[in-house]
């Protein structure tokens, strides 16, 4: 914007995009799309476009770092120098990719059976094609995607979304422009069948009433995201089952 003004994300009732505040992006979702990767799936959020990429588990190599307990877990997020405008020209990992890297090994941490694995290690690969706000939630929500095509025993099959505030509103599932200007942005990953709260980042301020309501928010649109998750790891064996007419 001119001189710094910062622009207006509510007109009429709406969000700029014609949402309501507590409308999900389209979310479109599918597994298995990588021919030589163990595990995939591809995510369409909005207008972020991402891919997910499982390998392992495997010999863990370096030898060194391999647990004779558990497998680790290696997870590189990293954003395509064309998929955006800010990215455009940029190569290799900067900040904050390394930091959304280590919350989402940390986010797998927590639902991956690792001790069914010891010595070994399972990489997680994330690659933002093109993005527009909140793409860390729409990688982890790939990720899980991936693990489960992959074959990786896990207790669940996480999710995440982000929430925030814009005014006096709050709102879901922010796009760029959003998180760009909003108030408050909160990037949520939640195991659904424990409700265990996986990643919780907060920029901005809430008071403690803002922050249920958003935490909400979020929950609910995560059995939307659930749901979607669910049907694309089953679409392939449903493609399979109509090709064989079993």
């Amino acid at each position: 914007m001119e001189g710094g003004e910062k622009p207006e994300l509510i007109v009429n009732g709406k969000r700029l995009d014609g949402r309501d505040f507590g409308e999900l992006r389209s979310l479109k979702i599918e597994a298995e799309v990588l021919k030589n990767a163990d595990g995939s799936a591809y995510v369409e959020w909005g207008n972020n476009k991402i891919i997910a990429a499982v390998y392992g588990p495997k010999e863990a190599l370096p030898k060194h770092i391999s647990d004779p307990d558990r497998a680790i877990i290696k997870c590189r997020y990293s954003m395509a120098p064309f998929s955006s405008l800010e990215e455009h020209g940029r190569t290799g990992p900067n900040r904050r990719a390394t930091e959304i890297s280590k919350v989402t090994k940390e986010v797998f941490e927590n639902v991956i059976l690792l001790d069914r694995f010891p010595g070994s290690e399972i990489d997680i690969f994330i690659e933002v094609l093109q993005s527009d706000g909140g793409t860390r939630a729409a990688g982890i929500t790939a990720a899980a995607v991936a693990l489960v095509n992959a074959g990786i025993p896990m207790s669940d099959v996480p999710y995440a979304v982000s929430a925030g505030k814009v005014g006096d509103k709050i709102i879901l599932d922010l796009n760029k422009i959003e998180d760009n200007y909003s108030d408050a942005d909160i990037p949520i990953a939640i195991s659904p069948r424990t409700g265990n709260v996986l990643l919780l980042q907060m920029d901005g301020s809430l008071t403690k009433e803002e922050f249920k309501q958003a935490f909400n928010m979020a929950k609910e649109a995560g059995k939307t995201i659930s749901e979607l998750q669910k049907s694309a790891l089953v679409d392939p064996y449903r493609k399979l089952a109509e090709k064989y007419k079993v």
